[in-house]
């Protein structure tokens, strides 16, 4: 036994994320997103746990964003990051200027970062990157409005694949929060 005590095992609970890029009132899901970061840890670690977190997100505005700085304000949080497409591509998705720099300033966070292989596609790459987010997380928070995908690798789908995998999602229903 080591001289300090029991010692400790070092350890991050992975949490994945998907979502809607258009949030109605962002500010008004922090609440339901801090509690499933708590339902999701008890769930898994039992209700006393505190362990280190591990956001993994493509970091796309809305609720890709939102969950990592939820997660990034605990402590010892770290970000992994699964790019869609390069880092200087993916850029022309995000119009606003204030919205490339919270993308750059939040990529230089992270401590890891996947990009997706190259595909025939744009929707082939978002998918690919989700499914890579469901592949290395240990349970996903989805903020969603329920509603079938708009599109191949849309929210609905990757919340669909994360439950064929058998990774517990809470969802964060937006359509709620949207009225």
């Amino acid at each position: 036994w080591w001289p300090e005590g029991e010692g400790r095992l070092p350890f991050a609970l992975r949490i994945g994320v998907t979502g809607h890029r258009d949030l109605a009132d962002p500010d008004a899901l922090a609440p339901a997103i801090d509690e499933a970061i708590q339902a999701l840890t008890q769930r898994v670690l039992g209700a006393q746990a505190n362990p280190s977190l591990l956001i993994i997100s493509a970091l796309a505005e809305g609720a890709d964003r939102l969950v990592a700085r939820a997660v990034l304000a605990r402590p010892d949080a770290e970000l992994e990051v699964a790019l869609p497409l390069p880092a200087q591509e993916y850029l022309h998705d995000f119009p606003a200027e204030a919205s490339r720099s919270e993308f750059t300033e939040l990529l230089g966070r992270a401590a890891r970062v996947w990009q997706a292989p190259p595909g025939s596609s744009r929707e082939e790459a978002y998918e690919r990157a989700g499914r890579h987010v469901v592949d290395r997380a240990d349970m996903i928070i989805a903020l969603w409005d329920g509603q079938p995908s708009r599109g191949r690798g849309g929210t609905a789908s990757i919340v669909a694949y994360a439950r064929d995998q058998g990774i517990p999602v809470a969802w964060v229903n937006t359509a709620e929060r949207a009225q």
